[in-house]
């Protein structure tokens, strides 16, 4: 299914501009990339590891969607997974560390990957003629779903700039007129205080960590991007995304729902998602907090005015004479 529709991409972009490299200078239409997919060897190990940003993360992806094999992205150095049995259905692995205990491992389903790249693209508003920056891990879940995805399964041009340096991103933002830019807190830190941040961005977006808003607001003065706060999770892909055209005034604030995403506190007060883009289960152990097209995170939450509002954590939680009281409740 992923690879059919990539093809379906091929035919519909066949001599746009797919994918950049700025560090060795290459570049690759879709129909190039195509033709590089379609004459590789065959992937023979049931799970093929794409490792770091570079194009060959992309090409070991369409190697594997093409011989029908798992794929599971890894941080460079990262060990591979030693799993007996794979389970059923299931295309795609994201490992993370989970809340508690030691990694995990979540499996997808191509329709679950499908549906993750087709919200991302319909609530973001991504473009094809504002290529993705590439500058965040290819292999985490969100470079993994803001770019790889978008770009195999969307049609969205990646343009690949590592390291994310100040002067490295200067330089790369000029291989496009506009310019589509997901980044994390710290990266939009660095490139503010370098004066660095790109003037032809027009969509920057900020996940992985909180937002602080006197760096929204900073980088909103001084260049004029707004930064789109972005909250999602491995197991479930985006969640909520910041639309506003000018910075936030709550912090606690992370935006509205994504397309097609279901949400709702449970008694516990914590956030639950449902959709076609959760997560299969957690493998080779599974959980009843990722099941049935439901996540149940720890996150505890609050829905108001059709925005999501995150008031801390269930794990952070004091138990105060039977009553479970958040840490923020007793900071304010």
């Amino acid at each position: 299914m992923l690879y059919e529709r990539w093809r379906q991409i091929v035919k519909e972009n066949r001599n746009e501009l797919a994918l950049c490299e700025v560090a060795s200078g290459q570049q690759w239409t879709f129909g190039q990339l195509d033709a590089a997919a379609e004459s590789a060897a065959t992937a023979t190990d049931a799970i093929v590891y794409p490792r770091g940003i570079s194009a060959e993360f992309i090409f070991a992806v369409l190697h594997a969607w093409r011989a029908g094999k798992v794929v599971c992205p890894l941080e460079v150095g990262q060990a591979p997974l030693q799993l007996s049995k794979l389970p059923p259905g299931c295309v795609h692995f994201k490992t993370t560390s989970g809340t508690t205990g030691g990694p995990r491992v979540i499996a997808f389903t191509a329709e679950q990957l499908m549906a993750d790249a087709e919200n991302i693209v319909a609530t973001m508003g991504l473009r094809r003629d504002w290529p993705n920056l590439g500058v965040i891990s290819l292999a985490h879940s969100y470079g993994f779903s803001n770019l790889v995805t978008p770009l195999l399964l969307q049609g969205i041009p990646v343009i690949l700039s590592d390291p994310p340096l100040p002067e490295a991103v200067r330089r790369a933002a000029t291989t496009a007129d506009h310019l589509t830019l997901p980044a994390v807190p710290a990266l939009w830190r660095a490139w503010h205080e370098a004066g660095a941040t790109p003037h032809n961005v027009r969509l920057g977006i900020s996940a992985g960590a909180p937002l602080p808003l006197p760096l929204e607001r900073a980088v909103f003065q001084a260049s004029g991007v707004k930064l789109h706060n972005f909250y999602g999770a491995s197991e479930c892909g985006g969640i909520a995304f910041d639309q506003s055209a000018v910075p936030r005034s709550d912090p606690a604030c992370v935006g509205a729902p994504v397309q097609n995403v279901c949400l709702s506190v449970n008694q516990e007060c914590c956030l639950e998602v449902r959709g076609r883009a959760v997560g299969q289960t957690y493998w080779p152990e599974p959980e009843p907090e990722l099941a049935g097209g439901l996540f149940r995170s720890s996150d505890l939450a609050e829905l108001k005015d059709g925005l999501v509002f995150l008031r801390g954590r269930a794990s952070d939680l004091i138990n105060v004479a039977g009553r479970k009281v958040s840490p923020e409740t007793i900071e304010r």
